[in-house]
């Protein structure tokens, strides 16, 4: 991402901002509230729309006008709100809008039984812990309602290359915030590229590969996670300081 830009009126959510992903890499953003994280997120997956700069893949510069031309880029992204439907089980919520159906008399029907099955497979492959697909996710923990957000964004994108994910440890526990981050390691293993904006920042720290800093719009800082600390984020974070990298 390159000078990218967005204004709401007068307020300049994002100013300037260049972003590099690197393969296999996960990126993780910080800055307090306000800063930027999730308008230039929104811009990568076609949400909104930049008032100026460009995306890159692979050297190739791509027109990214919606969700549905992120996604076919290979772009997924996971907001905080999980959007996942309460009143539905892990199974509905994995296949909802790509219901499998079977036809009988001329007639078409859910082939729940198919689906089922499919995402016990996709549960097994992803090392996600659930009793059962049957269940109401309304019934799940935290950790298992963000592995079921994750499994939804990826299950049915071959081509998923990227995967951006919004406060994934919000509102978790320990125990619960160390499964997400180890599901999120795999998922790198498997060749994902990841984008991880947090607030937990010794979480982040323990996770990323590299870390980048926002403040009132602008990047501040780009660093190795290994050789920052939480203090170093909290001072960038606080007090801002020239972009580096």
């Amino acid at each position: 991402m390159n000078g990218m830009s967005k204004s709401f009126g007068a307020v300049r959510a994002v100013q300037k901002v260049d972003l590099e992903l690197r393969r296999t890499e996960i990126l993780g953003i910080v800055g307090d509230n306000g800063a930027g994280k999730t308008t230039l997120m929104k811009l990568l997956s076609g949400v909104l729309l930049a008032d100026e700069g460009d995306i890159q893949i692979d050297g190739e510069k791509v027109l990214i006008e919606d969700p549905l031309d992120a996604r076919k880029l290979g772009i997924e992204m996971i907001y905080q709100d999980l959007a996942l439907f309460d009143n539905l089980d892990v199974t509905s919520n994995v296949f909802i809008g790509r219901e499998r159906v079977r036809n009988f008399l001329g007639l078409k029907f859910l082939n729940k039984r198919k689906m089922n099955l499919e995402t016990e497979e996709l549960l097994k492959e992803l090392a996600i812990k659930i009793s059962s697909v049957k269940s109401l996710v309304e019934n799940l923990s935290g950790g298992q309602r963000q592995m079921v957000a994750i499994a939804r964004a990826i299950a049915f994108e071959e081509n998923t290359k990227v995967l951006v994910m919004d406060e994934p440890h919000a509102a978790l526990g320990v125990a619960e915030a160390t499964t997400v981050s180890e599901m999120i390691r795999g998922l790198r293993d498997h060749g994902l590229s990841m984008i991880v904006i947090s607030h937990r920042i010794p979480e982040l720290l323990s996770l990323v590969d590299r870390v980048m800093v926002l403040k009132a719009g602008r990047r501040v800082a780009l660093r190795d996670a290994q050789g920052t600390s939480v203090e170093d984020c909290v001072n960038l974070i606080v007090a801002g300081a020239a972009q580096s990298s």
